[in-house]
């Protein structure tokens, strides 16, 4: 009996024991991180990762949407993919989804911009390829401004250099976080709105770009932003310059702005160069 009692007791602790296995096993399942994280750095805040927590970066040059880092690009700033949804709450899926690149495989991208890894970046919470060559950025997921670097096509449908002469090249401008660009109006005072009307008649032409203040690309500070009243609009300025969009600028990457005027230019595109306007 005493033999008999001693068995059925092994035989019910080794069942305890493989349900307690399977249920931490099922735990570790369910809390298994997946898709891109966000994550909590000393120095930029909140941060977008992927699953493990590696950082993730975003390029100037693809304002449109579309990959430009290709090549040797590549291998400096690898791709990053993952074909799950994230398991992230605080991530809002609309804001994530993926993109199929010239070749054909696919890249993960947030709020349009496709996302990459930096080659230098060895430990976990690595963030050094942030602000590299002043057109790589941490991905976050609250930037209040964006820094594109693009070819300008105007309205008229012709190239544009950063002097608005005709020609091709590359300018570095603001855009909002989704890749919309921001102009500013020639004959606009220092953190004055001298175009949009009380009736707000105009406003649909170059809307106010109205935002808070929340985060910002490394190579601007906060110093450079204010947020002023604009016929009950609350309108951003960037170094006393109030933003407008244009509003033909119908999808992410568009500067057609940049044509409109007495003369391209008159609805200039800002960057860290641009010097305030008169008081």
């Amino acid at each position: 009996m005493l033999i008999y009692l001693k068995k059925t007791r092994f035989a019910v602790l080794c069942i305890a024991l493989v349900i307690m296995s399977s249920c931490k096993k099922s735990t570790d399942n369910s809390i298994q991180k997946k898709g891109i994280q966000l994550a909590t750095d000393a120095k930029f805040g909140t941060i977008i990762t992927d699953n493990s927590g590696k950082t993730l970066y975003l390029f100037a040059n693809d304002v449109a949407g579309t990959p430009t880092c290709t090549g040797g690009c590549e291998t400096v700033w690898p791709i990053y993919y993952a074909a799950d949804i994230s398991t992230d709450l605080n991530i809002n899926p609309a804001e994530v989804g993926e993109i199929s690149r010239a070749d054909g495989r696919k890249q993960s991208t947030y709020k349009g911009y496709p996302l990459y890894y930096y080659q230098n970046d060895i430990a976990m919470g690595d963030v050094k390829g942030d602000g590299v060559g002043g057109i790589w950025f941490v991905a976050k997921p609250d930037y209040s401004l964006m820094l594109a670097n693009a070819q300008m096509i105007g309205l008229n449908g012709k190239p544009y250099t950063s002097n608005y002469t005709e020609g091709t090249g590359l300018t570095k401008y603001l855009t909002d976080a989704n890749g919309r660009t921001l102009y500013a109006f020639s004959p606009d005072k220092n953190n004055k709105n001298t175009f949009t009307k009380a009736d707000l008649s105009n406003n649909t032409i170059w809307p106010v770009y109205e935002a808070e203040l929340k985060n910002l690309p490394s190579i601007i500070t906060k110093d450079m932003i204010s947020v002023i009243d604009v016929f009950g609009k609350k309108q951003m300025t960037y170094k006393g310059w109030p933003l407008y969009y244009f509003g033909q600028d119908t999808k992410r990457g568009d500067n057609k702005g940049s044509s409109v005027g007495p003369a391209p230019g008159f609805w200039p595109m800002l960057n860290a160069t641009t010097v305030p306007p008169a008081p």
